[in-house]
Protein backbone atom coordinates (compact mmCIF):
# COMPACT_ATOMS: atom_id res chain seq x y z
CA UNK A 1 0.00 0.00 0.00
CA UNK A 2 2.89 2.25 0.46
CA UNK A 3 3.58 1.98 -2.72
CA UNK A 4 0.33 3.06 -3.86
CA UNK A 5 0.19 5.83 -1.43
CA UNK A 6 3.02 7.84 -2.45
CA UNK A 7 2.32 7.01 -5.89
CA UNK A 8 -1.15 8.70 -6.03
CA UNK A 9 -0.22 11.34 -3.64
CA UNK A 10 2.45 12.57 -6.23
CA UNK A 11 -0.17 12.43 -8.81
CA UNK A 12 -2.83 14.18 -6.70
CA UNK A 13 -0.26 16.96 -5.99
CA UNK A 14 0.43 17.34 -10.04
CA UNK A 15 -2.88 17.59 -10.87
CA UNK A 16 -4.46 19.75 -8.35
CA UNK A 17 -1.45 21.98 -7.98
CA UNK A 18 -2.34 25.92 -8.40
CA UNK A 19 -5.79 25.01 -9.16
CA UNK A 20 -8.95 25.48 -7.78
CA UNK A 21 -10.52 23.27 -4.81
CA UNK A 22 -13.87 22.14 -6.77
CA UNK A 23 -13.27 19.78 -9.81
CA UNK A 24 -14.10 20.61 -13.53
CA UNK A 25 -15.68 18.75 -15.96
CA UNK A 26 -14.73 18.29 -19.60
CA UNK A 27 -15.87 17.43 -22.69
CA UNK A 28 -14.50 15.34 -25.75
CA UNK A 29 -14.71 14.45 -28.88
CA UNK A 30 -12.93 12.65 -31.96
CA UNK A 31 -13.59 14.44 -35.51
CA UNK A 32 -12.02 14.40 -38.54
CA UNK A 33 -12.21 17.85 -40.46
CA UNK A 34 -13.31 18.03 -43.65
CA UNK A 35 -10.70 18.59 -46.63
CA UNK A 36 -11.36 18.27 -49.98
CA UNK A 37 -7.50 17.54 -50.39
CA UNK A 38 -8.06 15.01 -47.99
CA UNK A 39 -11.26 12.89 -50.20
CA UNK A 40 -13.76 11.35 -48.06
CA UNK A 41 -11.32 10.70 -44.70
CA UNK A 42 -10.63 14.44 -43.81
CA UNK A 43 -7.74 15.48 -41.16
CA UNK A 44 -7.47 13.40 -37.73
CA UNK A 45 -8.50 15.98 -34.74
CA UNK A 46 -9.47 15.68 -31.45
CA UNK A 47 -11.35 18.63 -29.41
CA UNK A 48 -11.66 19.53 -25.40
CA UNK A 49 -13.27 21.83 -23.84
CA UNK A 50 -14.60 22.55 -20.42
CA UNK A 51 -18.65 20.71 -19.94
CA UNK A 52 -21.00 23.48 -20.03
CA UNK A 53 -23.21 24.10 -22.59
CA UNK A 54 -21.76 27.46 -24.25
CA UNK A 55 -19.76 28.49 -26.86
CA UNK A 56 -16.28 28.73 -26.19
CA UNK A 57 -13.65 30.24 -28.08
CA UNK A 58 -11.22 28.36 -30.48
CA UNK A 59 -7.67 27.33 -29.33
CA UNK A 60 -6.57 25.92 -32.61
CA UNK A 61 -3.45 23.66 -31.43
CA UNK A 62 -0.77 22.92 -34.40
CA UNK A 63 1.93 19.83 -33.66
CA UNK A 64 5.96 19.45 -34.60
CA UNK A 65 7.29 17.42 -37.13
CA UNK A 66 9.53 14.77 -36.60
CA UNK A 67 13.13 14.41 -37.75
CA UNK A 68 12.06 11.26 -39.55
CA UNK A 69 9.59 11.37 -41.92
CA UNK A 70 8.59 7.65 -40.67
CA UNK A 71 7.70 8.62 -37.41
CA UNK A 72 4.58 10.80 -38.68
CA UNK A 73 2.16 7.15 -39.35
CA UNK A 74 3.09 6.76 -35.41
CA UNK A 75 1.36 10.76 -33.92
CA UNK A 76 -1.87 10.98 -32.59
CA UNK A 77 -3.88 13.62 -32.01
CA UNK A 78 -4.51 11.74 -28.61
CA UNK A 79 -0.71 12.18 -27.81
CA UNK A 80 -1.91 16.25 -27.33
CA UNK A 81 -4.43 15.83 -24.68
CA UNK A 82 -2.85 17.04 -21.74
CA UNK A 83 -1.48 20.03 -23.56
CA UNK A 84 -5.06 20.76 -24.97
CA UNK A 85 -6.67 20.26 -21.39
CA UNK A 86 -4.46 23.25 -19.89
CA UNK A 87 -6.33 25.51 -22.83
CA UNK A 88 -9.56 23.73 -22.06
CA UNK A 89 -8.46 24.23 -18.57
CA UNK A 90 -8.29 28.92 -19.24
CA UNK A 91 -11.82 28.16 -20.81
CA UNK A 92 -11.08 27.63 -24.66
CA UNK A 93 -12.13 24.97 -26.80
CA UNK A 94 -9.17 23.00 -27.69
CA UNK A 95 -8.30 21.43 -31.02
CA UNK A 96 -5.43 19.51 -32.14
CA UNK A 97 -5.42 19.35 -35.65
CA UNK A 98 -3.04 16.31 -37.24
CA UNK A 99 -1.84 17.83 -40.54
CA UNK A 100 -2.01 16.13 -44.16
CA UNK A 101 0.57 13.24 -44.12
CA UNK A 102 0.23 13.24 -39.86
CA UNK A 103 -0.92 10.43 -38.16
CA UNK A 104 -4.05 8.89 -39.79
CA UNK A 105 -4.23 12.42 -41.83
CA UNK A 106 -3.76 11.53 -45.65
CA UNK A 107 -1.15 13.60 -47.69
CA UNK A 108 1.87 11.55 -47.35
CA UNK A 109 5.01 14.59 -47.79
CA UNK A 110 2.85 17.20 -49.48
CA UNK A 111 4.85 19.54 -46.41
CA UNK A 112 8.24 18.31 -47.46
CA UNK A 113 10.92 21.60 -47.45
CA UNK A 114 12.52 19.65 -50.18
CA UNK A 115 16.74 19.05 -50.52
CA UNK A 116 18.72 20.34 -46.95
CA UNK A 117 20.42 22.34 -48.65
CA UNK A 118 17.89 24.78 -50.38
CA UNK A 119 15.03 23.41 -47.58
CA UNK A 120 11.85 25.95 -48.90
CA UNK A 121 9.97 26.96 -46.14
CA UNK A 122 7.76 29.31 -47.38
CA UNK A 123 5.26 26.42 -49.61
CA UNK A 124 5.84 23.85 -46.64
CA UNK A 125 4.20 26.49 -44.16
CA UNK A 126 1.52 26.96 -46.95
CA UNK A 127 -0.02 23.73 -46.79
CA UNK A 128 -0.10 24.03 -42.77
CA UNK A 129 -1.92 27.31 -43.03
CA UNK A 130 -4.34 25.84 -45.17
CA UNK A 131 -4.94 22.44 -43.26
CA UNK A 132 -5.47 25.32 -39.95
CA UNK A 133 -7.56 27.47 -42.22
CA UNK A 134 -9.73 24.17 -42.83
CA UNK A 135 -9.70 23.28 -39.32
CA UNK A 136 -10.81 27.06 -38.41
CA UNK A 137 -13.82 26.86 -40.97
CA UNK A 138 -14.98 23.16 -39.32
CA UNK A 139 -14.98 24.66 -36.05
CA UNK A 140 -16.82 27.81 -37.40
CA UNK A 141 -19.98 25.60 -38.10
CA UNK A 142 -20.06 24.33 -34.70
CA UNK A 143 -22.90 25.11 -32.16
CA UNK A 144 -20.33 24.80 -28.84
CA UNK A 145 -17.50 26.64 -30.26
CA UNK A 146 -16.59 30.43 -31.79
CA UNK A 147 -13.90 31.38 -33.86
CA UNK A 148 -14.61 34.91 -32.60
CA UNK A 149 -11.44 35.79 -30.06
CA UNK A 150 -10.12 32.32 -31.10
CA UNK A 151 -6.33 31.65 -30.25
CA UNK A 152 -3.63 29.84 -32.31
CA UNK A 153 -0.68 27.94 -30.41
CA UNK A 154 2.26 25.78 -31.71
CA UNK A 155 5.16 23.63 -31.16
CA UNK A 156 8.27 23.55 -33.36
CA UNK A 157 6.84 23.12 -37.07
CA UNK A 158 3.25 23.85 -35.52
CA UNK A 159 4.96 27.19 -34.25
CA UNK A 160 6.13 28.02 -37.38
CA UNK A 161 2.63 26.73 -38.85
CA UNK A 162 1.34 29.15 -36.16
CA UNK A 163 3.47 32.21 -37.14
CA UNK A 164 2.64 31.50 -40.96
CA UNK A 165 -1.15 31.62 -40.01
CA UNK A 166 -1.01 35.28 -38.48
CA UNK A 167 0.65 36.41 -41.70
CA UNK A 168 -2.66 35.48 -43.15
CA UNK A 169 -4.93 36.12 -40.06
CA UNK A 170 -8.66 34.71 -40.41
CA UNK A 171 -11.03 36.50 -39.22
CA UNK A 172 -11.10 36.70 -35.43
CA UNK A 173 -7.71 35.55 -34.61
CA UNK A 174 -6.70 37.79 -31.62
CA UNK A 175 -2.99 36.17 -30.15
CA UNK A 176 -0.85 33.39 -31.22
CA UNK A 177 1.59 31.36 -29.34
CA UNK A 178 4.65 29.71 -30.98
CA UNK A 179 6.83 27.48 -28.93
CA UNK A 180 10.10 26.59 -30.03
CA UNK A 181 8.99 27.14 -33.50
CA UNK A 182 10.86 26.76 -36.23
CA UNK A 183 11.32 23.30 -38.93
CA UNK A 184 14.01 21.71 -40.61
CA UNK A 185 16.29 20.61 -37.61
CA UNK A 186 17.71 17.07 -38.60
CA UNK A 187 20.04 16.95 -36.35
CA UNK A 188 21.38 18.43 -32.69
CA UNK A 189 22.39 21.95 -33.60
CA UNK A 190 21.97 21.20 -37.37
CA UNK A 191 18.98 23.33 -39.00
CA UNK A 192 18.55 22.73 -43.43
CA UNK A 193 19.30 25.78 -45.20
CA UNK A 194 19.16 28.32 -41.66
CA UNK A 195 19.30 31.31 -43.41
CA UNK A 196 16.40 30.08 -45.64
CA UNK A 197 14.25 29.47 -42.36
CA UNK A 198 15.37 32.96 -41.04
CA UNK A 199 14.04 34.64 -44.41
CA UNK A 200 10.84 32.68 -43.93
CA UNK A 201 9.92 34.27 -40.59
CA UNK A 202 11.23 37.74 -41.73
CA UNK A 203 8.29 37.28 -44.71
CA UNK A 204 5.58 36.16 -42.28
CA UNK A 205 6.53 39.33 -40.17
CA UNK A 206 5.80 41.87 -43.35
CA UNK A 207 2.00 41.11 -42.99
CA UNK A 208 1.42 39.43 -39.47
CA UNK A 209 0.18 41.79 -36.73
CA UNK A 210 -1.48 39.73 -34.35
CA UNK A 211 0.04 39.52 -31.07
CA UNK A 212 2.57 36.88 -30.35
CA UNK A 213 4.52 34.73 -27.12
CA UNK A 214 7.77 33.02 -28.49
CA UNK A 215 9.25 31.18 -26.12
CA UNK A 216 12.62 29.45 -27.06
CA UNK A 217 14.50 27.20 -23.84
CA UNK A 218 18.48 28.00 -23.62
CA UNK A 219 18.96 24.34 -24.35
CA UNK A 220 16.76 23.86 -27.52
CA UNK A 221 18.84 21.12 -29.79
CA UNK A 222 16.98 21.83 -33.00
CA UNK A 223 16.37 25.39 -32.66
CA UNK A 224 19.58 27.24 -30.28
CA UNK A 225 19.26 30.89 -28.83
CA UNK A 226 21.44 32.29 -31.05
CA UNK A 227 19.45 31.36 -34.20
CA UNK A 228 15.64 31.73 -32.33
CA UNK A 229 16.97 35.02 -32.05
CA UNK A 230 17.69 35.67 -35.45
CA UNK A 231 14.18 34.11 -36.08
CA UNK A 232 12.79 37.47 -34.07
CA UNK A 233 14.90 39.84 -35.49
CA UNK A 234 14.14 39.18 -38.80
CA UNK A 235 10.56 38.84 -38.13
CA UNK A 236 10.20 42.48 -35.83
CA UNK A 237 11.70 43.68 -38.95
CA UNK A 238 9.05 43.53 -41.42
CA UNK A 239 6.60 44.78 -38.36
CA UNK A 240 5.49 41.52 -36.68
CA UNK A 241 4.40 41.75 -32.82
CA UNK A 242 6.06 39.01 -31.18
CA UNK A 243 6.95 39.19 -27.54
CA UNK A 244 10.47 37.03 -27.27
CA UNK A 245 11.11 34.76 -23.99
CA UNK A 246 14.02 32.92 -23.58
CA UNK A 247 13.61 30.51 -20.93
CA UNK A 248 16.13 28.80 -18.41
CA UNK A 249 17.19 25.24 -19.66
CA UNK A 250 14.64 22.39 -19.72
CA UNK A 251 15.59 19.12 -18.85
CA UNK A 252 18.12 17.15 -21.27
CA UNK A 253 16.78 19.04 -24.45
CA UNK A 254 14.70 22.80 -24.01
CA UNK A 255 12.79 21.83 -27.24
CA UNK A 256 10.12 19.87 -25.14
CA UNK A 257 9.76 22.26 -22.86
CA UNK A 258 6.15 22.58 -24.05
CA UNK A 259 4.95 19.08 -22.33
CA UNK A 260 2.89 18.06 -20.05
CA UNK A 261 5.59 16.99 -17.50
CA UNK A 262 7.14 20.79 -18.23
CA UNK A 263 3.50 22.61 -17.92
CA UNK A 264 4.44 24.19 -14.58
CA UNK A 265 7.46 26.26 -16.46
CA UNK A 266 5.21 26.91 -20.03
CA UNK A 267 1.75 27.68 -18.50
CA UNK A 268 3.04 30.85 -16.22
CA UNK A 269 4.31 32.35 -19.68
CA UNK A 270 0.80 31.09 -21.08
CA UNK A 271 -0.84 32.63 -18.40
CA UNK A 272 0.78 36.09 -18.21
CA UNK A 273 0.68 36.78 -22.28
CA UNK A 274 -3.42 36.21 -22.04
CA UNK A 275 -3.72 38.49 -19.00
CA UNK A 276 -1.82 40.90 -20.90
CA UNK A 277 -4.39 40.77 -23.75
CA UNK A 278 -7.39 40.90 -21.92
CA UNK A 279 -7.69 36.82 -22.58
CA UNK A 280 -7.34 35.46 -19.23
CA UNK A 281 -10.02 33.41 -18.11
CA UNK A 282 -10.60 31.19 -13.94
CA UNK A 283 -8.25 28.56 -14.54
CA UNK A 284 -10.69 25.24 -14.25
CA UNK A 285 -9.24 22.14 -12.30
CA UNK A 286 -8.49 18.99 -13.36
CA UNK A 287 -10.66 16.17 -13.08
CA UNK A 288 -10.43 14.62 -9.56
CA UNK A 289 -8.39 11.81 -9.32
CA UNK A 290 -10.73 8.52 -9.15
CA UNK A 291 -10.99 6.64 -5.44
CA UNK A 292 -8.94 2.96 -5.81
CA UNK A 293 -11.32 0.07 -6.64
CA UNK A 294 -11.62 -2.24 -3.95
CA UNK A 295 -9.71 -5.86 -3.23
CA UNK A 296 -6.93 -5.05 -5.20
CA UNK A 297 -3.06 -5.68 -3.94
CA UNK A 298 -0.22 -3.55 -3.72
CA UNK A 299 1.12 -4.33 -6.97
CA UNK A 300 -2.49 -3.70 -8.90
CA UNK A 301 -3.22 -0.45 -6.77
CA UNK A 302 0.44 1.18 -8.35
CA UNK A 303 -0.26 -0.05 -11.73
CA UNK A 304 -4.20 2.25 -11.01
CA UNK A 305 -1.96 4.78 -9.79
CA UNK A 306 -0.22 4.87 -13.70
CA UNK A 307 -3.35 4.52 -15.11
CA UNK A 308 -4.31 7.90 -13.24
CA UNK A 309 -1.14 9.47 -14.82
CA UNK A 310 -2.17 7.90 -18.31
CA UNK A 311 -3.16 11.48 -20.50
CA UNK A 312 -3.52 9.18 -23.33
CA UNK A 313 -7.29 8.80 -24.57
CA UNK A 314 -9.09 6.71 -24.59
CA UNK A 315 -8.52 4.04 -21.43
CA UNK A 316 -10.35 1.75 -19.46
CA UNK A 317 -9.46 -0.08 -16.49
CA UNK A 318 -11.46 -3.51 -15.44
CA UNK A 319 -11.53 -5.24 -12.22
CA UNK A 320 -12.79 -8.51 -11.22
CA UNK A 321 -14.19 -9.48 -8.29
CA UNK A 322 -11.50 -11.89 -6.46
CA UNK A 323 -9.03 -9.09 -7.32
CA UNK A 324 -7.79 -9.24 -10.93
CA UNK A 325 -7.91 -6.52 -13.10
CA UNK A 326 -6.78 -5.13 -16.93
CA UNK A 327 -6.37 -1.24 -18.14
CA UNK A 328 -5.73 -0.18 -21.52
CA UNK A 329 -5.04 3.71 -23.27
CA UNK A 330 -4.57 5.27 -25.92
CA UNK A 331 -7.16 4.14 -27.89
CA UNK A 332 -8.80 5.06 -30.93
CA UNK A 333 -12.49 5.21 -29.15
CA UNK A 334 -13.86 4.78 -25.92
CA UNK A 335 -15.15 1.42 -27.03
CA UNK A 336 -12.16 0.04 -27.98
CA UNK A 337 -10.68 1.30 -24.56
CA UNK A 338 -13.63 -0.67 -22.91
CA UNK A 339 -13.38 -3.88 -25.09
CA UNK A 340 -9.34 -3.91 -24.28
CA UNK A 341 -9.45 -3.34 -20.97
CA UNK A 342 -11.95 -6.12 -20.29
CA UNK A 343 -10.11 -8.56 -22.18
CA UNK A 344 -6.94 -8.02 -20.70
CA UNK A 345 -8.60 -8.50 -17.13
CA UNK A 346 -10.26 -11.38 -18.36
CA UNK A 347 -6.67 -13.19 -18.71
CA UNK A 348 -6.77 -13.52 -15.22
CA UNK A 349 -10.70 -13.67 -14.30
CA UNK A 350 -13.57 -15.49 -15.80
CA UNK A 351 -15.60 -12.41 -15.10
CA UNK A 352 -14.51 -8.50 -15.57
CA UNK A 353 -16.20 -5.32 -15.19
CA UNK A 354 -15.47 -1.98 -16.24
CA UNK A 355 -14.38 0.41 -13.06
CA UNK A 356 -13.17 3.47 -14.77
CA UNK A 357 -13.43 5.06 -18.38
CA UNK A 358 -11.41 8.14 -19.04
CA UNK A 359 -11.07 10.52 -16.24
CA UNK A 360 -14.45 8.93 -14.87
CA UNK A 361 -16.24 6.11 -12.67
CA UNK A 362 -18.27 3.72 -15.16
CA UNK A 363 -21.90 4.00 -14.74
CA UNK A 364 -22.73 0.39 -13.05
CA UNK A 365 -24.82 0.24 -16.38
CA UNK A 366 -21.84 -0.59 -18.44
CA UNK A 367 -21.02 -3.38 -20.06
CA UNK A 368 -19.48 -6.49 -17.80
CA UNK A 369 -17.21 -9.44 -19.32
CA UNK A 370 -17.87 -13.17 -18.94
CA UNK A 371 -15.59 -15.79 -20.43
CA UNK A 372 -17.51 -17.95 -22.66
Amino acid sequence: MAVFRKALLLITGLLLAGAPAHAAEFYTEDLRIPMAETGSQGLEAFLVRPAGTKRYPLALLSHGSPRSFDDRATMSAHKYYGIALEYARRGYAALIVMRRGYGTSPGGRVDSVGGCANAAYLPAAAVAVADLRAAIDAMARRSDVTTSGMIAAGHSAGGLATVALTAQAPPGLVAAISFAGGRGSRDDDEVCNPDGLVQAFATFGKTSRVPMLWVYATNDSFFGPDLARRFHDGFRAGGGNAKFIVAPPYGDDGHYLYSVVGRPQWTPYLDAFLREHGLGHDILSLPDPLPPPSRLNEAALAEFARYLASTMPHKAFAVSPNGGYGWRAGRATVDDAQRDSLAACMKWSPTCTLYAVDDRLAPVTDQSARAR
